[in-house]
Formats: structure tokens, C-alpha cells, sequence
């Protein structure tokens, strides 16, 4: 799960407002897991629903799977503590009583609190990312830029390339990046040939059909003089 731009849920969970307290219908495993946890952390229940909405924006909360209520036989005996049936046991499907600040729901709370152990287990892990990291579609925009940044460069530096087929050695040469009168080896020629190509064929992102005809041209023509 990734934490992107964060949002607090509507209500303020650092505890501003007047808080209310929640009834969380809940299975006896899921409440008994969420109060060991807590305990074990020094915490209360409260506590890990709200470092949840705190770090996960809301839309996750909402989408997170649901532990659910109690089954048809999941009940816990309670003893009344007033009135005129105090000390009788009753048996009630478990629940989860924390104070939070008004404008949750139980369900969203359930969702929290489930995604509280499930980070504490290390079954999920949050992956906090710079709000103000660049989105796809900017990075996209900025590498074309820099593609055609670098295009210009090497149009700069290549020189202008030759309104004409390569016609003698010096020109063959210049368009393989050789000063005039030079005396390059084979080796020499092929491996600047092999250099440009990789810049100027034209399924590279700088290709230039021009430069890489009078590029296959210059190489034709060294071969041939090579021979002589």
C-alpha cells in the first residue's frame, strides 16, 4: 500500500473536537487480537485506529477488506452491573469501545483497526512518497525535453550534415568525426562507426535518417579506399 499525498479523514483524529464513543461490532479473535496489540505497544485501541487514519488516506481505509462482524455463535457473557438485574449474565456479540472524535463509522473504524494489524504483523507495509515528486505524465514531459535538448547538442556538434552523398575520402572523413588527411585504421573507422550509428540510427531516441545514410555512405567509401 502507498501512502501518496496524504489526507486526514474529515474528523479530526488528533482528538480538537468533542469525542464520541464507538461501538465496534467485531468477531472475539479480531477484538481480543486489537487489544493485545495495543497492549503490547502501550497503547489503546483508539490509539492504532488513529495512527491508521492518520498515515493511509482515506480512500484506502474505505477500500481495505472489512474483518467483519461476529458469527451467529460468537457471543460474550457480560455481567450487568445496575439496576434490577445486576449480576445476571447476559450474552452479547463482542464489540470494541473506543473514544474517537465525531464523524466516523464503526465499519471504517473495523477497517483501520484490521489495517493496524496487519501492519503490525508485517503483512502490509507503507510506502511513504514525496507529495511533491513529479507524476508520470510530468516525468514523461521532462525527458522528451531532455531528449530533444540532447538531439540539438549533437546536431550542434555533428556539424551540418551533407546536402550530398559522400563523394571523396574527406568527405567521408568529416562525417565520421575524422579531421581531413587523417589516416585512421580499420579498427579506428569501425569503431566510430559503430558509435555514431548508435546515436543517429533511426530507431534510437536521437536518429536522424540523414545522418545515418551519409553515415552507411562514409563507411562504404573507407572500406573501398581501404582496399586500394
Amino acid at each position: 500500500m502507498t501512502a501518496k499525498n496524504l489526507k486526514a479523514a474529515p474528523p479530526d483524529p488528533s482528538g480538537a473536537r468533542h469525542k464520541t464513543s464507538y461501538s465496534i461490532s467485531c468477531s472475539s479473535a479480531f477484538r481480543d487480537r486489537v487489544l493485545a496489540t495495543a497492549a503490547r505497544r502501550g497503547v489503546n485501541a483508539a490509539d492504532l485506529a488513529r495512527a491508521v487514519i492518520l498515515t493511509v488516506p482515506p480512500d484506502a481505509i474505505r477500500a481495505a477488506e472489512d474483518p467483519g462482524g461476529p458469527g451467529p455463535e460468537d457471543r460474550e457473557a457480560v455481567a450487568l452491573r445496575s439496576g434490577p438485574s445486576k449480576g445476571k449474565v447476559w450474552r452479547r456479540k463482542p464489540r470494541l469501545q473506543v473514544r474517537l472524535p465525531k464523524g466516523y463509522t464503526p465499519v471504517l473504524l473495523r477497517k483501520a483497526l484490521g489495517l493496524a494489524l496487519r501492519l503490525d504483523g508485517g503483512d502490509l507495509r507503507l510506502a511513504l512518497e514525496n507529495a511533491m515528486a513529479p507524476t508520470r505524465d510530468e516525468e514523461t514531459a521532462r525527458l522528451r525535453a531532455q531528449v530533444g535538448r540532447l538531439r540539438a547538442a549533437l546536431a550542434a556538434a555533428s556539424g551540418d550534415p551533407l546536402d550530398h552523398p559522400v563523394r571523396t575520402r574527406n568527405e567521408a572523413l568529416f562525417v565520421l568525426g575524422f579531421p581531413p588527411g587523417a589516416r585512421p585504421s580499420a579498427e579506428a573507422v569501425k569503431s566510430r562507426f559503430r558509435q555514431f550509428a548508435v546515436i543517429h540510427h533511426p530507431d534510437s531516441e536521437t536518429g536522424d535518417t540523414q545522418r545515418m545514410a551519409a553515415l552507411n555512405q562514409a563507411m562504404s567509401f573507407m572500406r573501398g579506399s581501404m582496399k586500394n
